[in-house]
């Protein structure tokens, strides 16, 4: 019986020992090749996505001795997006499961960072010294640390000068000159619902001409407008290809068709009556699963390295290998005397024009009620909107050009009203539901008058 039992016990601890041994063969690998991971929700366009997360993996690894893997969801523009992280915060208020909030200029992160659904994240002192904390008075990251600008963008106006030449249309070097009635069915626009960069530009004119004047300007544009599309990015390829003569743009996506199709044919200005710089932002999100990884990944993104990206040609040893290049403009000042002739983007810290104080509060705030009543008076009545428009066109008598015209800018409320519910009411579906559908029937009813003006 004693033998029997040992012989059963040795059985046992050989069992144990090739339990263990194939244990250890079946965990190895996990232990050698699991990565840690990121999760990102961005509208930036693909060859951004993919130059910041291979690049990033590469960093991090040398960084950490870890490998990472980068997760990118789309969800289309930055209203989109913000839409999406609103609407699942409130489902889910202490974290989304999303670590990175990328891209989207600055308006988003304030009220994010106002409902604090964003996680403050200090940089080491030596790489925050190198990003100066204001732009002409915009700031360029939160005094909290719960967003900084990843890159500098402006908003302008490209325009396709040799088919503006061939058919002697005006050259566009302001705001204003965008409501010419001479450019009729020659502009391309963005839906601000659904583009956070065409908010952008229609904040601008509101807030550099005032509320009345902004929005008269916005539906002379609107007039204007051959179509509008849901992304900002469709705008310069339609210029390029003269499916419009002039287009709303930001900066890097006219850069692009600038250098792919040269620029004597393509031409870009910052509006003198209104010129914006402003942060295109990034946020670690409150309750990040990743939260280490997301802090490396700010980290990187404001490295200068990684900022090589945005103004190197994709032919640089250090650039991009996005065909075309990022085109986008650093937030860090000296790194464009070190690329010296290798940048390819103009530097924003040397403009000659001193850019507009653009007050992203302000902007923040009316965001929703803004892109609302541009929807409701511009976009969803846009075809009532050009009727009148060419109306007043053909009117040959001035004196019922300029009744029509002041019909066929009214505003349903002042500027001092909006700002007033933007706020509060504006929150409330039953009572946002309601204004929408008063301010339709107060546009078929403007633009009616405006039409029979001109009779």
């Amino acid at each position: 019986m004693c033998k029997l039992h040992l012989i059963r016990y040795d059985i046992k601890i050989v069992l144990v020992i090739c339990c263990g041994l194939l244990f250890g063969c079946l965990i190895l690998p996990y232990t050698v090749y699991a990565q840690d991971q990121l999760i990102i929700i961005s509208p930036h366009h693909e060859g951004i996505e993919k130059e910041f997360a291979s690049n990033f993996e590469k960093w991090y690894e040398e960084q950490t001795g870890r490998p990472v893997k980068t997760n990118w969801r789309d969800l289309g523009g930055t209203s989109s997006n913000y839409r999406y992280i609103d609407s699942e915060f409130k489902r889910l208020p202490d974290g989304i499961g999303v670590d990175i909030f990328f891209g989207g200029g600055t308006d988003s992160y304030l009220r994010f960072a106002e409902n604090d659904l964003l996680s403050s994240y200090k940089l080491p002192e030596a790489q925050l010294e190198e990003i100066p904390q204001t732009y002409h008075g915009i700031p360029v990251y939160d005094s909290n640390y719960r967003w900084y600008g990843a890159a500098l963008s402006s908003f302008g106006i490209m325009y396709n000068e040799k088919l503006r030449q061939l058919r002697r249309l005006p050259e566009t070097k302001t705001w204003d000159d965008l409501g010419d009635i001479r450019l009729i069915g020659k502009i391309g626009a963005a839906d601000p619902r659904e583009s956070g960069s065409a908010h952008m530009m229609y904040e601008i004119i509101l807030q550099t001409r005032g509320w009345d004047n902004g929005f008269a300007l916005l539906t002379r544009l609107g007039g204007n407008v051959k179509n509008f599309s849901a992304g900002a990015n469709v705008i310069p390829r339609d210029v390029a290809a003269g499916q419009v003569i002039y287009g709303l743009a930001i900066d890097f996506y006219a850069y692009s068709q600038i250098a792919s199709v040269g620029s004597e044919t393509i031409k870009y200005v910052l509006p003198s009556d209104g010129a914006v710089v402003n942060p295109d932002s990034i946020a670690i999100l409150k309750g990040a699963p990743n939260i280490e990884v997301a802090q490396k990944f700010i980290e990187f993104v404001l490295s200068e390295n990684a900022q090589k990206l945005w103004m190197l040609r994709d032919t640089d040893p250090e650039g991009p290998q996005w065909k075309g290049g990022l085109n986008r403009a650093s937030v860090l000042p000296t790194l464009y005397e070190k690329l010296g002739d290798r940048c390819v983007v103009t530097n924003p810290f040397t403009l000659k024009i001193t850019p507009f104080p653009y007050d992203a509060t302000k902007g923040s705030t009316r965001w929703d009620i803004v892109n609302d009543l541009f929807g409701v008076l511009i976009i969803d009545s846009h075809k009532d909107l050009v009727t009148a428009w060419k109306a007043i066109q053909k009117c040959k008598d001035e004196s019922k050009r300029e009744a029509a015209i002041e019909a066929l800018v009214e505003m349903p409320l002042t500027e001092e009203e909006a700002m007033k519910i933007a706020d509060t009411d504006w929150k409330n579906p039953i009572f946002r539901n309601d204004k929408i559908k008063e301010w339709g029937q107060f546009a078929k009813q403007k633009f009616n008058k405006a039409l029979n003006l001109t009779r």
